[in-house]
């Protein structure tokens, strides 16, 4: 295991910025705020709040994907960042496809997301919206040739929810328990957004435990070759046992990628969900909050009191089963 130790002075750098104008805007938290704030700057010391990130293999994100740092002030000054305001204010959450069985489970576990994103970006409303089936999307879709499940195609359902999308929305994102590919030369991705629009599209599939098993239930037991436009094979198709540790793998994938919409890039300072992942095992690492410097980002670009954010967190700990 590998572990990436930044400096103090390379943290606070990426934090308060050189820019005396940004080191301005650091100078009006309070007392406590930059206290809290600056415990990132003793990252793996006894007691600290934040931890350095841990390498754990060549396979990891952080070294598969070489990436340029995103410190605050390249944030800050970023042109094509997404900024809420007073008309733009709402995050939107849309369905795609059976979340199991109709029922008061189905209903608590969108509603657990939901309290949770309404928590974790303080300050901004969030809202569901009426569930969708696939065939309403008119996505394209396939049965992959390793996992015999079958998957639908990202860019139609982000076409489909660009036409969805309410005109007070910050952002839109489409959850499914349905596979995801990007495109035909892929064999499948977690999620694809598009930041200038606001919008992105994240399947919870791979975070059942026996997905990659050859036991997993969402196996076609047949090779079946669906017409283009045929959605009956999803009648029925299907879907994950809601847990809480898929409950909390899908707060943590929602919050990360919302993240992204705001215009943060993978961290690589210290341990955060902001961090990139390449498989379930790094996914699960990642702590569930952001690390000092991407949570400075999303506060600059919402306004909440970093106090009154926690208080609020503290509280859907409790009430979320994931997260107690």
């Amino acid at each position: 295991m590998k572990v990436i130790q930044h400096t103090a002075k390379t943290l606070r750098t990426a934090l308060v910025s050189n820019s005396k104008d940004l080191a301005k805007i650091y100078s009006k938290y309070t007392k406590e705020e930059r206290s809290f704030l600056e415990e990132g700057f003793h990252s793996g010391q006894p007691g600290s709040l934040f931890q350095p990130i841990a390498v754990h293999s060549d396979s990891d994100w952080i070294l598969a994907h070489p990436e340029e740092p995103q410190d605050f002030e390249s944030f800050y000054r970023d042109p094509h960042r997404r900024t809420p305001d007073a008309s733009h204010n709402t995050i939107y959450i849309q369905t795609i496809g059976s979340f199991g069985e109709v029922g008061a489970l189905t209903d608590q576990y969108v509603g657990w997301l939901r309290d949770y994103c309404q928590a974790f970006f303080y300050g901004l409303s969030v809202k569901l919206l009426p569930a969708v089936t696939v065939s309403e999307t008119g996505c394209s879709f396939r049965v992959n040739s390793n996992s015999h499940n079958l998957q639908i195609l990202t860019g139609d359902l982000l076409h489909f929810l660009e036409n969805k999308k309410p005109k007070d929305a910050f952002c839109i994102v489409g959850i499914t328990m349905i596979d995801l590919y990007p495109e035909d030369s892929w064999n499948f991705v977690f999620g694809q957004a598009s930041l200038s629009m606001g919008m992105g599209v994240f399947s919870f599939a791979r975070y059942d435990d026996n997905f990659y098993t050859r036991g997993y239930a969402g196996r076609l037991k047949e090779q079946i070759q669906p017409r283009w436009g045929d959605y009956s094979v999803f009648k029925g198709y299907y879907t994950p046992p809601i847990t809480s540790t898929l409950l909390l793998r899908s707060c943590q994938t929602m919050t990360h990628e919302i993240g992204h919409i705001f215009g943060i890039w993978h961290c690589q300072w210290l341990s955060c969900v902001m961090q990139g992942s390449n498989h379930l095992e790094e996914c699960d690492r990642r702590p569930l909050d952001f690390c000092p410097i991407c949570l400075r980002k999303v506060q600059v670009s919402v306004g909440f009191k970093i106090a009154e954010r926690y208080k609020v967190i503290k509280l859907t700990y409790i009430t979320v089963p994931s997260c107690r």
